[in-house]
């Protein structure tokens, strides 16, 4: 494809903004609309509202259309990510309307995509690329109104009365007013609050939410206050059942800006647009903006011009990939503040993986036999504490599981019990059999580490967890005032009562606690701990992450484990961050890498992962989880991933066979 080629369209979901869209197309330099896809390709007006389009039966069908180089896909909310996933995967290059996805974490999982594939993935603001945006950015920071105060934006107006029907209305199709037009305030706010930075966008510090949801279950008006680092305040506002002004207001120092209806801009098939400028002591000014293109061309030629240069995303003004998910961020949180949650991101209707397929278990993750277990497990264990709900969680979960992963950490005190109820929800929802997975299930967390505590919690974690028994089962603290003979009767109880049914042990037990318990239990007929959760990692932990913690990295700790061939489900295996360029001999910015990590001992092992990386074109973080899978003992690491790129950049390192020689170079 060169410059004087045309873009070919096609259209997925032929709606309203579908419409809309195709103008644009036919007011564009670069693109050429030649397909729409419809799954009832047999309606009369199809023809007319999109002339000289074929017209495709099926949106499948329009994937495998040779002759698409590039999607729109405007369907309603809930099928964004879906179908931009399978777009991507066709090799497509896809411009999606906005919001491009529901939450932060799905529009990532998009750009995820898009990056493996080499692909263009942009989200449609078309109000973004247009001149008088370009105009606007201009006057914020030349200082027209000094410096930047305060901004208010609003996009609401009244749907008369409630429609159930109506997608706007519906909670099964994402509807309300913050995602469909509340995205557009924040994203105003965010770009100028940038502007003054001198960057694209600024994402805000604080997010404050409020709104009014109605008898349909989504949100009929309302309002966010953000606060930017700069000191900016935004308040931004939507609604879909009241009338606003939707103006934009930028109020500096020494005046104010005023833009009505900004996102129309110059108009849909071009027109003049004003800005007000209003300063202390002078008139008011206007400068009118006249611009004879449409509206919707200029978003359709920014992505056409990405794409002849083989870019992946927008270039500033228009949405990178930061940019949008930045934006969702905020959603995100507004939406959280006023407790609206759709349908489709529970367990019950999310029953499939983002781009629409049951999950399948891949075989790229290899396996280990763990002594004390009946079936093999993942040689990595994933956690995912760090998510706030099943939706999020389970794009992870999947690609994990797809990957060929199958060891799970949950833990009694994660995240008050959610952590396993989002795995339960996960292993239910998706019919993954029980039989396929390894468990690992925690208790007994300080302050409330007594032996009589286990049974109490493990009943209630595997009501979260919607199974009867774990594989694996860890103690999250000891208490050294109780004998350690309690505690092993407490778990060897649960043995024998099937509902721990593979080794358990303590996570952050000193050895010589577990060779007390190991020896209690040989001399009275229990089952002896047989498994420890202790950090383990290149770099050794100095002073404990958080009080109670017992790192295993030290020679006694190797010593030890490779004596008894002890199983360590190692947590914090990469030395959170420590390998990555998050830390440095003139990097302190960071307490608690500071405090942990920074020893001249730990730099030169650092030091060493990097230029070992060097010589295998890795990066050191993988060199870090590498030497952790290549002790002489069972070691298996705990990963928390908290994006898919993070996952499968973890999951790359299983290829990496650190040498014995390798392993002591490294520890120096």
């Amino acid at each position: 494809m060169t410059d004087t080629v045309s873009i070919r369209w096609g259209i997925i979901g032929p709606g309203t903004i579908a419409r809309t869209f195709a103008g644009g197309v036919a007011h564009s330099t670069t693109g050429k609309l030649v397909a729409i896809a419809s799954r009832n390709p047999d309606r009369p007006e199809l023809a007319s509202h999109f002339p000289g389009a074929r017209i495709v039966n099926g949106y499948d069908a329009l994937l495998d259309d040779p002759e698409v180089d590039a999607i729109y896909v405007s369907t309603p909310h809930t099928g964004h990510a879906e179908w931009a996933i399978k777009a991507i995967r066709a090799g497509k290059h896809v411009l999606v309307e906005k919001p491009i996805a529901l939450s932060a974490y799905d529009a990532d999982a998009i750009f995820h995509e898009a990056r493996k594939a080499g692909v263009f993935a942009g989200e449609a603001f078309m109000y973004r690329v247009h001149p008088q945006t370009i105009k606007l950015i201009e006057l914020v920071k030349s200082g027209t109104i000094g410096d930047v105060r305060i901004i208010r934006s609003s996009f609401g107006f009244n749907m008369g009365s409630v429609k159930p029907e109506h997608r706007l209305f519906a909670n099964e199709t994402a509807g309300g007013g913050i995602l469909d037009v509340g995205c557009y305030p924040v994203s105003m706010t965010r770009l100028i609050a940038g502007s003054v930075e001198g960057k694209p966008f600024l994402d805000p510090e604080f997010v404050s939410g409020v709104g009014h949801l109605g008898q349909t279950g989504v949100d009929q008006w309302a309002s966010a206050l953000l606060k930017f680092p700069n000191g900016i305040i935004a308040e931004v506002s939507c609604s879909i059942m009241a009338d606003q002004d939707n103006t934009l207001r930028i109020i500096g120092s020494t005046g104010r800006i005023e833009v009505k209806d900004f996102w129309y801009a110059s108009g849909q098939e071009g027109g003049i647009g004003k800005i007000e400028i209003h300063r202390h002591n002078k008139p008011q000014e206007t400068i009118e903006f006249e611009e004879s293109r449409w509206l919707y061309s200029f978003e359709v030629d920014a992505a056409g011009e990405a794409i002849h240069q083989k870019r992946q995303e927008f270039a500033a003004p228009g949405m990178s990939w930061a940019d949008s998910i930045g934006n969702l961020r905020v959603l995100d949180q507004w939406r959280a503040a006023i407790g609206l949650e759709y349908g489709i991101e529970k367990a019950a209707k999310r029953t499939t993986t983002i781009s629409g397929t049951k999950p399948v278990p891949g075989k790229s993750v290899p396996k280990r036999a763990i002594p004390g277990l009946a079936k093999q497990a993942s040689s990595v264990a994933l956690g995912f504490e760090f998510f706030p709900n099943f939706a999020a969680a389970s794009l992870t979960l999947d690609a994990y599981y797809e990957a060929g992963g199958n060891l799970f950490d949950t833990a009694f005190v994660y995240g008050g019990g959610k952590t396993e109820e989002i795995f339960g929800d996960w292993h239910t929802s998706r019919n993954v059999p029980r039989e396929d997975v390894v468990l690992i299930g925690k208790g007994a967390h300080s302050p409330l580490c007594y032996p009589d505590v286990i049974a109490k919690q493990l009943s209630r974690s595997l009501e979260h967890l919607k199974t009867d028994y774990v594989d694996v089962y860890f103690m999250h603290r000891d208490n050294p005032d109780i004998p350690v003979g309690e505690f092993v009767d407490a778990m060897d109880a649960e043995v024998k009562a099937g509902r721990i049914r593979g080794p358990f042990g303590g996570s952050n037990w000193t050895r010589e606690r577990m060779d007390e318990a190991i020896i209690y239990a040989e001399k009275n007929g229990k089952t002896a701990p047989g498994a420890l959760s202790n950090n383990f990692s290149l770099a050794e932990m100095l002073d404990p992450i958080w009080a109670g913690c017992v790192a295993a990295s030290d020679d006694a700790w190797k010593t030890w484990l490779n004596k008894k061939q002890m199983p360590n489900f190692a947590w914090s295996s990469q030395g959170r961050g420590f390998f990555t360029d998050r830390a440095g001999r003139d990097k302190r910015d960071d307490e608690e890498l500071v405090r942990v990590w920074y020893s001249e001992k730990n730099f030169g092992r650092r030091d060493r992962a990097i230029e070992l990386a060097g010589k295998l074109g890795r990066n050191p973080i993988h060199i870090a989880l590498a030497y952790v899978l290549a002790q002489p003992s069972p070691v298996i690491p705990l990963i928390g991933p908290r994006t898919l790129g993070e996952l499968e950049d973890s999951l790359s390192a299983l290829n990496i066979n650190l040498t014995p020689d390798q392993v002591k170079w490294l520890e120096g």
